[in-house]
């Protein structure tokens, strides 16, 4: 038994590389990095250091880090992550109340939590990964609920709902619609009736008219 568990593990770190996903992310990285120098060079040239890459050589910096962390969790057996998708969705509720609580306000927006004068971190975008993880679990472990509307789709989008009040509370609008979006398409994905998530066509267009009257973005 041990064996074979060892067996499957050591295959998993053996995987090829997905050439066609990693060029896609280097293209992605690469353009945002030249939108990066493009758009800050101004007015780094204008700051304290008088240096025009000093943003762009801070944002590279986080590329390359982030481009080894994402070699060392590709070789993670994904299964892992299964243990832990309780305490996944604990941690994004902690997260996204220690924002509203200790996090800077800008715009009329508090959305993040500042580390030191120059480094902070967005608790959202941590929520994010957490959701996939936690919806991934969730999903797997009651798969055969998931054809019912009340078993499947209503107890499930339930747990949605914290987490959505506490990203409005920010407010956060987008993350919350790209939360909605990727939760949607895992649990169609994972068995739900299309029919069950679709919102109807007027409350689609009144969501929209609030989105775009919202104070912090006029």
């Amino acid at each position: 038994m041990a064996k074979n568990k060892n067996k499957k593990f050591s295959s998993f770190l053996d995987n090829p590389i997905d050439y066609t996903l990693l060029i896609t992310v280097l293209l992605l990285l690469t353009l945002g990095l030249i939108m990066v120098l493009s758009a800050s060079s101004p007015i780094a040239l204008k700051g304290e250091s008088g240096n025009s890459y000093s943003f762009f050589i801070k944002q590279a910096i986080f590329a390359a880090l982030g481009l080894c962390a994402m070699g060392f969790i590709s070789k993670i057996d994904y299964r892992f992550y299964k243990k832990f998708y309780i305490a996944t969705y604990v941690i994004s509720v902690i997260l996204l109340i220690a924002v509203l609580i200790f996090g800077r306000t800008v715009n009329n927006a508090k959305r993040w939590i500042g580390i030191t004068d120059t480094l902070s971190f967005q608790p959202s975008e941590i929520v994010k990964f957490g959701m996939i993880v936690f919806y991934a679990g969730l999903l797997t472990k009651d798969r055969e609920e998931l054809k019912y509307f009340i078993k499947g789709w209503l107890k499930h989008i339930i747990w949605l709902v914290p987490i959505l009040i506490l990203l409005l509370l920010e407010p956060h609008m987008s993350v919350s619609i790209v939360i909605i979006g990727i939760v949607g398409i895992m649990m169609i994905l994972a068995g739900c009736k299309f029919w069950q998530i679709l919102i109807p066509r007027n409350n689609r267009r009144s969501s929209s008219t609030r989105c775009i009257n919202i104070p912090f973005r006029l």
